[in-house]
């Protein structure tokens, strides 16, 4: 079949699938246009979306997040997207939870799911399992809120990188939530975080059967990416939306806060850097972001890889259609 056959040919397989069609995942690091392509893709396969994106999943976090919007949604069904207060708490885990039980509910419909997003130990939660948690200690994790209060999270990040550089190069300084736990755990088993994952094993696999689709594109047009849709963000609202979630008395210390673009801003906000500093960090720390997104999924088994920026539909489509005909 030629490479340049029209989308009513894809629509015509896609309507041809099975019922028990193989969840897809778009995975990536950010600024690859994931949402674009998985958008069409649901369009032509009928499906409905599941995000795995750590920020979006919360309310009122949009701009910064770089969530889709409704008109941007095109009428697809998305789930795990606004569920959730900014102060509310979410991790790995009840995402894996969540996610399975709404994939189960989409297949029983006989719909396909399309899972989007860039948070690897989402989707990694969800498709393997989790390693056996370490139980938080209150009267630890108190101590160690205190003294971040006292004398700020760079603090206690500069005692995390003597303890364990391994979880300092992954953990931004501001970060307190992640800090906390980290230390937390070393404190509790005399181990870093890595290492107690990687000695434990993950209990339970929902043993999905997937189809793991990249996108990438070439180094220096991702960061261009980058930096231009940093500058979006600020020219359409992400000083104001950070202001208001704080007027709306909204603690910066909290977990939805602290990640990358919201912690720049808040620190602008308090005076504590200017606006062009807080807009170079942002965009300086997403390419780090981008950077460790690629080595990550880059370790995921079984994913093929495609340019977004030169990507075909009917490529894509080929891949899915082929790999389906040999299950």
């Amino acid at each position: 079949m030629a490479e340049n056959n029209s989308s009513k040919d894809v629509r015509f397989y896609a309507s041809a699938l099975p019922v028990n069609f193989p969840i897809i995942v778009i995975l990536g690091p950010t600024a690859t246009g994931k949402t674009a392509v998985s958008i069409k893709l649901a369009k032509e396969l009928n499906a409905e979306i599941v995000n795995f994106d750590s920020v979006q999943v919360y309310k009122r976090l949009d701009i910064g997040s770089a969530k889709p919007t409704i008109e941007e949604m095109q009428g697809i069904r998305h789930h795990l997207i606004d569920i959730l207060d900014p102060d509310e708490h979410f991790d790995a885990s009840l995402f894996a939870k969540t996610a399975g039980n709404i994939i189960d509910s989409i297949i029983k419909r006989g719909k396909i799911a399309i899972m989007v997003g860039g948070t690897g130990m989402y989707l990694r939660a969800y498709l393997q399992g989790l390693s056996p948690c370490i139980p938080s200690d209150l009267v630890l994790r108190d101590r160690l809120k205190e003294i971040i209060n006292e004398k700020g999270s760079e603090y206690l990040y500069e005692y995390l990188a003597k303890i364990d550089t391994v979880s300092a190069k992954r953990i931004h300084q501001n970060d307190g939530y992640r800090i906390i736990r980290a230390i937390e755990v070393y404190e509790l088993t005399g181990k870093n975080i890595s290492d107690w994952f990687m000695e434990n094993p993950t209990e339970g696999s929902y043993n999905v059967n997937v189809f793991k689709i990249g996108l990438i594109l070439p180094r220096n047009e991702l960061y261009n990416k980058i930096e231009k849709r940093t500058d979006f963000m600020i020219k359409h609202g992400l000083i104001e939306e950070v202001k208001s979630l704080l007027d709306d008395g909204y603690s910066p210390e909290i977990k939805s806060l602290q990640t990358l673009g919201y912690r720049e801003i808040i620190s602008f906000l308090k005076g504590e850097i200017s606006l062009d500093t807080a807009i170079n960090l942002i965009k300086r720390d997403t390419r780090r972001y981008a950077k460790r997104q690629i080595t990550w999924f880059k370790a995921e088994r079984r994913v093929k890889w495609f340019r977004s920026d030169t990507l075909d539909f009917y490529p894509l489509w080929r891949y899915i259609n082929e790999k389906w005909s040999l299950m």
